[in-house]
Parts: structure tokens; C-alpha cells; sequence
């Protein structure tokens, strides 16, 4: 799975695509399908503490740019891959660049395991939440809660740009009380004043595999559509 994964960020255009790992079989399942990869301390507390010893081991400068993609997102769109990391690209007031999409659906907006996010005008972050936020005090007050149609309520996809300069100040700083008590990284970063820009896209990103039936499903995908299902 790991290695569709490399296959797809390979068509987002990116200069270099290398898998971070602590797991000797993934990096030999790399080796074998041509894909470059890394070995990393086993010990790291988050993806991002990770991700940021790949770019010291990879000698990227600070002003690079690291597109960070899970490893159980085989079915990643590359466009979007491109998009955040283009966002970043734009914006050099911000450290982190993400993804979010439009949700209506009440049992979404009202699922803590779905995280959605707030911006500003500029599509800064102001904040990342497993709670319904903005609330709609009114509409969702009602018996059922409902959604306003014009309701400005998004959900977060867990893409993440980073700029290298942050990845290596990142594992320096602190945890949140915010982070420790939502569950969420992210916050870390707009806690200690670093500033997360986000990208509304177009429909809803395809999901992961976190089951066993997520797995059969990607895998009847391959097999019907080839090595790039769309």
C-alpha cells in the first residue's frame, strides 16, 4: 500500500518522493518497487517529529517545501497534492499549508472523529476542532439539529505543506493544552503563533484505508482499474 501511495505523490509532480519509515519491510517492499526510502528513529511521538528527521537526514534547506502524505492513502488525489503544495508556495506569511472541504451533513458536522476547521478571509487557520465549529446556536439547538444551507462549516483533510525551517523548529516546541485535550497536532503549531493556510477543495477527497473493508475496496479498485484508479 505504501508503495501506491509513492506511486501517486510521483504524479503530483514533486521533485523527489521518498518514504519515511522505521520498519524494515517497508523500506525493503520500497527497495523492490523502485521507490527511495529512509529509515527513522523508531521512537518518534508524532508524524511530524518524523517527517522533520527525514528532512535533516534528506539536508533540505529551511525554505524548502515538504508535502507530508499518510501512508494509507492510496487513492490520494496527486492534483491535490500539488495544490497544497502550491498554496504554501504562495503564501510566505505561512509555515504550514492543509486541506479542507464543504460538509452539510449533520452527522459530520456532529462526528468528533471528523475534524473541521475555521479560517479567516485570508484562509488562515483560527482554529482545528472534533467539535461542530462555527456553532449554529439557533439551528442547532432545533430537534433534529439541522445544517443551514449557507453554513460556512468545513472538514479537514489531513494533508499537510511544511516548510522545512518549521519542521525543524517543530520538535522544539511544546505541546498545547489545546493539542492534549483535542487530540489534534496541528494546534500545536497555531498555539506557538505559526500560521496554517488552507485550501477549500472541491468535494470530498477520497477516504483511507483504516479497515479491513477499506482494504478489500481499494484492492477491487486496483484490480478493475489498473495501477491509477481514478
Amino acid at each position: 500500500m505504501v508503495v501506491r501511495v509513492a506511486e501517486r505523490a510521483r504524479q503530483s509532480g514533486a521533485d523527489r518522493v521518498v518514504i519515511a519509515t522505521d520498519d524494515v519491510r517497508i523500506a525493503e517492499a520500497a527497495a523492490t518497487h523502485g521507490c527511495a526510502a529512509i529509515m527513522t528513529d523508531t521512537r518518534h511521538p508524532t508524524g511530524t517529529d518524523r517527517l522533520a528527521e527525514a528532512a535533516a537526514l534528506l539536508s533540505l534547506g529551511d525554505d524548502d517545501i515538504v508535502v507530508n502524505v499518510q501512508g494509507d492513502e492510496p487513492l490520494l488525489d496527486p492534483a491535490l497534492v500539488a495544490r497544497v503544495a502550491a498554496t504554501l508556495e504562495a503564501r510566505s506569511d505561512a509555515a504550514i499549508a492543509t486541506a479542507c472541504h464543504r460538509i452539510q451533513d449533520a452527522a459530520e458536522v456532529f462526528n468528533p472523529n471528523v475534524v473541521k476547521v475555521v479560517f479567516d478571509a485570508r484562509h488562515v487557520a483560527l482554529y482545528f476542532s472534533r467539535a461542530p465549529i462555527p456553532y449554529a446556536r439557533n439551528d442547532f439547538a432545533a430537534v433534529p439539529p439541522h445544517v443551514p444551507d449557507d453554513m460556512p462549516i468545513h472538514r479537514h483533510y489531513g494533508l499537510y505543506a511544511y516548510r522545512v525551517g518549521f519542521l525543524r523548529a517543530f520538535p522544539t516546541l511544546a505541546p498545547a493544552p489545546i493539542e492534549t485535550i483535542e487530540a489534534l497536532e496541528q494546534l500545536r503549531a497555531l498555539w506557538h503563533g505559526y500560521r496554517i493556510v488552507v485550501d477549500v477543495a472541491d468535494g470530498a477527497p477520497a477516504p483511507g484505508v483504516d479497515t479491513a473493508e477499506d482494504l478489500a475496496r481499494v484492492r477491487a479498485l486496483y484490480t478493475f482499474f489498473g495501477a491509477t484508479p481514478n
